[in-house]
C-alpha cells in the first residue's frame, strides 16, 4: 500500500500547501512503512511534477486533464488513481478546492473523511489530531478503517525543499465529460482582490486596539515604510474597515510571512490559527497578559499610538496627523 497526496495549483503556480503535503505525507508514509506517491491534475503537469520532485517523494502521477481546478475532473481522476494505487491514506489540502472535492471522494470511495488535520501518526491504524472549540482543545482520533481521506491544514507542516529523484508517470484518467457539470471560464477576484496577503513576505496586521477606522492610515504609513502589506483580524473586517481578503484567521486566510507584526491584536485562537506559521512574530499590545505574547518572538508592551509613530520615523516614513 501507499500514501497518496494530491497537489494543488492555481493560475499556473503550485500552492505552498502542495509542498507541505509532501512533508506530512512522508512522515505518515514512514510510520506506516509505505511509499509516498503524489498526484498533480491539470495545468502544466510536467512543470508541476518537476517542482514536486522532492527527495521524500517516491512517485509522481500526472493527469493532463483541464487547466484549472474542476470538481468533476478531480473527483473522477482521484477515484481512478485510488483504485489503481489502493492507498492507505489519501491526503488533500484543507483549502477551498480541497474541501470542495474531499467529501465527494469520501462518498464515492465509501471511506471516512477527517478534515482540518493538524497532526498525523501511523501505526496499526492512522491517528489524526484536530482542534475543537475554536482551537482551545486538541483531540486525537483513531481512524478505525484501513483506508481514509484526510484534509491537511495549511501551514502546519514545513514545506519540503530538497530536490529528489522521484519516478514521474503519466496517468491516463478516463474522464466522462458529460458528467462534469461545470467548466472554468475565467477568474474574477473578490472586492479588494488587488492584494493576496498569503503571498506577502511582511504583514502588518491590526486588531481591535486600533479603536476606530480613522486610525488605519497610521498603520498604513508603517506598512509603507516597511514595504509590508496590511492585514487584520476579523473584527476589523466585520466593522467594514477593511475588505474580506485582508482577514487573517480561521474564517479568513492562513498566512506564513517572514515577519508578522500584530498591532492591537489580543491573540484569540481563531486569529492565531491563521498566522502562527510566520517565521517571526512581533506583537504590540498594552496588555502584558494578552495571548498573542504566548507565541510572539518579540513583544512591545506599550500604547500602539506611541510606538507606531516612532517606528515610522525609524524606518523613514512620516506619521499622519490623527
Amino acid at each position: 500500500m501507499t500514501v497518496l497526496a494530491v497537489a494543488e495549483h492555481r493560475r499556473g503556480d503550485l500552492r505552498d500547501v502542495s509542498f507541505e503535503l509532501v512533508t506530512a505525507g512522508r512522515e505518515l508514509a514512514d510510520e506506516l512503512g509505505v511509499d509516498l506517491e503524489m498526484a498533480v491534475i491539470g495545468g502544466d503537469v510536467e512543470r508541476f511534477a518537476d517542482e514536486l520532485n522532492r527527495e521524500s517523494v517516491d512517485t509522481i502521477y500526472t493527469v493532463a486533464e483541464g487547466e484549472e481546478f474542476n470538481h468533476g475532473i478531480y473527483t473522477q481522476a482521484i477515484e481512478q488513481l485510488h483504485a489503481e494505487l489502493d492507498p492507505e491514506a489519501l491526503l488533500l489540502p484543507n483549502s477551498v478546492n480541497g474541501l470542495d472535492h474531499a467529501p465527494a471522494l469520501a462518498e464515492r470511495l465509501d471511506l471516512p473523511l477527517v478534515t482540518d488535520v493538524i497532526a498525523l501518526e501511523g501505526g496499526e491504524t492512522v491517528e489524526v489530531t484536530r482542534e475543537q472549540y475554536g482551537g482551545k482543545v486538541e483531540t486525537t482520533y483513531e481512524v478505525g478503517t484501513e483506508q481514509s481521506v484526510l484534509t491537511i491544514r495549511p501551514a502546519e507542516w514545513p514545506t519540503a525543499n530538497a530536490s529528489g529523484d522521484a519516478t514521474v508517470e503519466a496517468f491516463e484518467a478516463d474522464i466522462d465529460g458529460d458528467a462534469l457539470g461545470t467548466t472554468v471560464n475565467g477568474f474574477e477576484e473578490v472586492a479588494g482582490g488587488d492584494v493576496d496577503i498569503t503571498e506577502a513576505d511582511v504583514l502588518v496586521s491590526i486588531g481591535r486596539g486600533i479603536e476606530e477606522e480613522e486610525n488605519i492610515p497610521l498603520i498604513e504609513e508603517l506598512a509603507d515604510a516597511l514595504g509590508a502589506t496590511l492585514s487584520s483580524s476579523r473584527p476589523i473586517v466585520d466593522n467594514g474597515w477593511l475588505p474580506q481578503n485582508r482577514q487573517v484567521g480561521q474564517s479568513g486566510k492562513v498566512v506564513t510571512p517572514d515577519v508578522y507584526i500584530a498591532i492591537g491584536i489580543s491573540g484569540a485562537v481563531q486569529h492565531v490559527a491563521g498566522m502562527k506559521g510566520a517565521d517571526t512574530i512581533i506583537a504590540i499590545n498594552t496588555d502584558p497578559n494578552a495571548p498573542i505574547y504566548d507565541i510572539a518572538d518579540y513583544g512591545i508592551v506599550d500604547d500602539l499610538f506611541e510606538v507606531v509613530p516612532e517606528l515610522i520615523e525609524e524606518f523613514g516614513g512620516e506619521a499622519p496627523d490623527l
